[in-house]
């Protein structure tokens, strides 16, 4: 007559070879040789080949010598360029589809959070094989009261996009008005280079 170890161990083989059976979720995926997949409910997911395959293609530094066109790439090629995270790759697609190509390095800052030192990074490393569409410009020798202009009026800056056009607007309202030239460094995206950029086209009462 069987012990209670023996009915015991029996019981844990029998265990075992059940959870083996449900978890067998294991199923060929039809790539490379020892690839797999999961099988979640009925819907088999994507196999770890593909996944890790992605997260090396994301992860791999730019060769010497290679560039991005920013005008074209997906987000996704855009975080491999130096200084460009997820979210901010994101924001370069979304505005690039608002409104249309960047044309040149200095078309970037009128993405938010892009500053003199991320264009520095950049420049080796991008080309860009779009061409603006044309902006609304003021004549040379009128300037623009940026502490009253809109948004739309603010677009006819050099370098000023509509994203960040709306963020000027944006930290005016919420940090009160801007002193000097200088203090439109407070909006993010607006560097030293922006600043001087613009100087000559604006005024502040």
């Amino acid at each position: 007559m069987p012990s209670a170890a023996d009915r015991r161990a029996a019981l844990v083989l029998g265990g075992l070879a059940l959870l083996g059976l449900a978890v067998r979720v294991v199923v060929s995926g039809g790539g490379a040789p020892g690839a797999v997949g999961y099988r979640f409910g009925s819907a088999p997911g994507p196999a770890k080949d593909s996944v890790a395959t992605l997260a090396a293609r994301l992860a791999r530094p730019l060769d010497p010598g290679e560039t991005v066109d920013v005008d074209r790439a997906t987000a996704a090629e855009l975080v491999r360029l130096p200084r460009i995270g997820p979210g901010l790759a994101a924001r370069i697609v979304a505005d690039r589809e608002a409104n249309g190509p960047f044309g040149a390095l200095d078309g970037l800052t009128r993405v938010g959070g892009v500053g003199d030192a991320t264009l520095r990074g950049l420049a080796p490393h991008v080309v860009f094989s779009g061409r603006p569409r044309p902006t609304p410009s003021a004549p040379p020798d009128v300037r623009i009261a940026v502490n009253r202009a809109s948004a739309a009026e603010l677009e006819a800056l050099p370098g000023v996009g509509p994203s960040l056009a709306a963020a000027i607007v944006e930290e005016r309202r919420k940090g009160g008005p801007f002193r000097s030239a200088d203090d439109l460094t407070r909006v993010r995206g607006i560097g030293p280079a922006l600043v001087r950029r613009v100087t000559s086209r604006i005024r502040i009462p």
